[in-house]
């Protein structure tokens, strides 16, 4: 039975200290060393786009151009396609098996603002299968491939921006929240889907329209030393960095991202659909990289549906990031979240150190057709999104088995946003040899079994007390 407790005496020292002898100890991680891409393509032969028409300008769209080359380049075996120093304009071009994309320095891509340069084709995005227009660079179906070079890709992304907030509004106006962001059809920048042995290196991307690089029902793949920068042309939505989107065997690393929404993100699905697909994100390492201004420097969901386990994230800094580590969900979600480690890593200034909310963002996580709608003339998308998960037990989520030692943070505001379930609570996280100094502790709602082992917090004693209930088998803050 889960107890909801008073704010005890406990938490209310200025300087909490911990150093409890956790008898939990780290699993051993043996699956480390096999993630990433296992092959780059052979060849290297060179196929020039300009040599099959593409213009350096501001204005000539070069898609037809560009796309030629590489599909001359698969057709003879496989290469290399480069492009003269310059500026080229494109819409969606896809990458093919054995070809190396290569945009070296002096070379900068510009994303066409023509919706109708990017072709719909079948995808996922945001845990749903649907039509979506394809990408900037896609590379769909394809093995041993690769997208490299010290260039810029700027995907000009305002022209999605401007039409979601517009959208926004009208939505939010008639009860519609949960269905714009499926509505709007913005561009993601690179999507890697249904694709194993892909390297993404190198290369600068630009003010994304979307998400930067979506790595999607793919396995074996290495995106590093990549650097993001979506705030050039202000703010936009939904721009998150890398999202890892049931995908497996996954390194990320030396990667640097300024963005406004989650940095590094790990997605399986959501709801009735991502439980129908039902496909995990598992043996994912994120190491050696800095998330800038965003909403998490790690995100685990919201879309959680098909699970995501295996997961370490290591050697990482957060500069004013929202959150540290970030889990979050719905109760229609369903999925597990577990086997994740956290470490070696220093936050600066973040939000939240550790946020876990299992009923996250009501208003876009649960959908309900207003009246004055006809259910048979909705789009299929809109279905999928009503459709009830049964029995409803099936959408509740889990999070346990986390792993959290080494991390330092601070000038936070916040250690600890808990939110568990009383169906299920937050169970088994393991904190060891972390220092967090912060304004306040925070809340922790339904957790069960936490552990701590030298874990030391500094808490600035002019704040309120945490919010805390639903605690079982808690080891108490000392």
């Amino acid at each position: 039975m889960i107890n909801k407790l008073a704010t005890p005496k406990w938490l209310l020292p200025v300087l909490v200290l911990i150093s409890i002898t956790a008898s939990a100890q780290t699993p051993k991680m043996d699956w480390v060393s096999k993630v990433g891409a296992k092959l780059f393509p052979a060849s290297k032969k060179i196929f020039s786009v300009n040599e099959y028409g593409a213009v350096s300008d501001t204005v000539t769209v070069n898609t037809k151009a560009i796309q030629k080359a590489i599909d001359d380049c698969a057709a003879k075996g496989g290469g290399i396609v480069t492009f003269k120093p310059g500026t080229y304009v494109s819409g969606s071009i896809f990458v093919k098996t054995n070809v190396v994309l290569q945009i070296d320095k002096g070379v900068l891509i510009l994303g066409s603002q023509n919706f109708n340069d990017y072709p719909d084709i079948n995808t996922r995005v945001a845990g749903l299968e649907m039509v979506w227009p394809a990408a900037l660079i896609n590379l769909i179906d394809v093995k041993n491939a690769a997208l490299t070079g010290k260039g810029i890709v700027n995907a000009r992304g305002k022209f999605c921006w401007d039409k979601y907030w517009t959208m926004r509004k009208e939505y939010d106006a008639k009860g519609l929240r949960w269905i714009v962001d499926y509505d709007v059809k913005r561009v993601r920048t690179v999507l890697v889907q249904n694709s194993e042995n892909i390297t993404v290196k190198d290369l600068t991307f630009k003010n994304a329209g979307f998400w930067t690089v979506q790595l999607l029902y793919s396995t074996k793949v290495t995106v590093d030393g990549v650097v993001i920068k979506n705030n050039e042309d202000g703010s936009g939505p939904s721009t998150d960095g890398i999202d890892v989107d049931s995908s497996t065997w996954v390194l990320i690393q030396n990667c640097d991202i300024d963005c406004n929404d989650d940095n590094f993100c790990l997605k399986a699905g959501r709801d009735w659909d991502g439980l129908r697909v039902n496909r995990p994100t598992a043996y994912v390492v994120i190491r050696k990289s800095v998330a800038r201004r965003g909403a998490g420097l790690v995100t685990l969901g919201s879309e959680t549906s098909g699970g995501i386990h295996h997961i370490l994230a290591t050697e990482l800094y957060a500069k004013n990031t929202d959150n540290g580590l970030r889990v979050k969900s719905a109760f229609t979600r369903g999925g597990v979240v577990e086997d994740i480690y956290f470490q070696n890593s220093v936050l600066d200034s973040v939000r939240n150190v550790f946020q876990f909310n299992l009923n996250w963002y009501p208003a876009y996580s649960y959908s309900e057709l207003p009246k004055g709608y006809v259910y048979d003339s909705i789009p299929a998308h809109w279905k999928s999104m009503l459709q009830k998960v049964t029995p409803a037990e099936k959408g509740i989520p889990a999070a346990k088995n986390f792993y959290i030692n080494n991390i330092t943070a601070t000038h936070a505001k916040i250690v600890f946003d808990a939110v568990g379930y009383q169906q299920s609570t937050l169970k088994n996280f393991v904190f060891t040899n972390s220092t967090v100094s912060a304004s306040v502790l925070g809340t922790m709602e339904y957790i069960e079994g936490w552990k701590y082992n030298n874990f030391t917090l500094s808490i600035d004693k002019n704040v309120p007390p945490p919010k805390v209930k639903g605690i079982e088998n808690e080891e108490r803050l000392k």
